[in-house]
């Protein structure tokens, strides 16, 4: 696991974007994928995303064994909440080793949360996700969507050996349709894929990001 790029990582930060300027659209409107509301907000900027995104979603929802569906928890992600989850977690961390260096906090930091200002979803290009079944049941894959290296013991790292042989089971399910469809794993967060931003870009080795920082207003017509 120590092999893994974070997203403070120079080779992330350092990609360029080429923003195509696509808009967000809403998860709700669209047939193949259940929103859960746990993170709703007003706005419902939770529940957008990037078209692009959107459409690979309907892809890999159609890939999925019969039965078994997708379902997201959180997409577009405004700035100031990526600021405050971010600032929170890293003081959460701070409080716990107090020796920590700066750079070395914000690095253990940016294994459950991106530094804003190359942040996925903030880019509305990311989303967390799992599995249900059509009546709306969760599938078991090894942790709740969102926890923390610390309160799960390493088991949210995708790759983790110390899940059971069902939720491995279901990981790889969910794995095979997003990856099929084009989508890349965040691999400290089996629930984050994302497609278009600076991670998908170093990890397809494509030369720049097609989506940057954008404000729900600006997108929604």
């Amino acid at each position: 696991m120590s092999s893994i790029i974070l997203m403070n990582d120079p080779r992330v930060v350092g990609i360029p974007v080429q923003e195509c300027g696509e808009a967000l659209v809403d998860l709700r409107q669209l047939p193949f994928v259940e929103v859960d509301d746990r993170l709703a907000d007003p706005a419902g900027a939770y529940a957008r995303l990037r078209e692009g995104v959107a459409w690979r979603l309907g892809r890999a929802a159609r890939l999925l064994p019969e039965g078994l569906r997708l379902l997201a928890t959180e997409g577009y992600r405004p700035l100031a909440l990526q600021i405050q989850y971010f600032e929170e977690y890293a003081a959460e961390l701070r409080k716990a080793n107090p020796d920590w260096p700066d750079d070395y906090l914000r690095r253990q930091t940016s294994r459950s949360l991106s530094p804003p200002e190359v942040g996925p979803h903030v880019a509305g290009a990311a989303v967390d996700l799992t599995l249900c079944t059509t009546s709306g049941t969760e599938l078991d894959l090894g942790t709740p969507v969102n926890a923390s290296p610390e309160e799960s013991e390493g088991a949210c790292y995708m790759d983790c050996d110390r899940i059971s042989p069902t939720a491995r089971r279901n990981r790889r399910t969910l794995t095979a349709a997003l990856a099929t469809a084009g989508l890349v794993n965040y691999p400290t967060e089996w629930w984050h894929w994302s497609y278009g931003d600076r991670y998908w870009a170093l990890a397809t080795e494509t030369p720049a990001a097609q989506y940057g920082p954008v404000t729900l207003d600006a997108s929604v017509t």
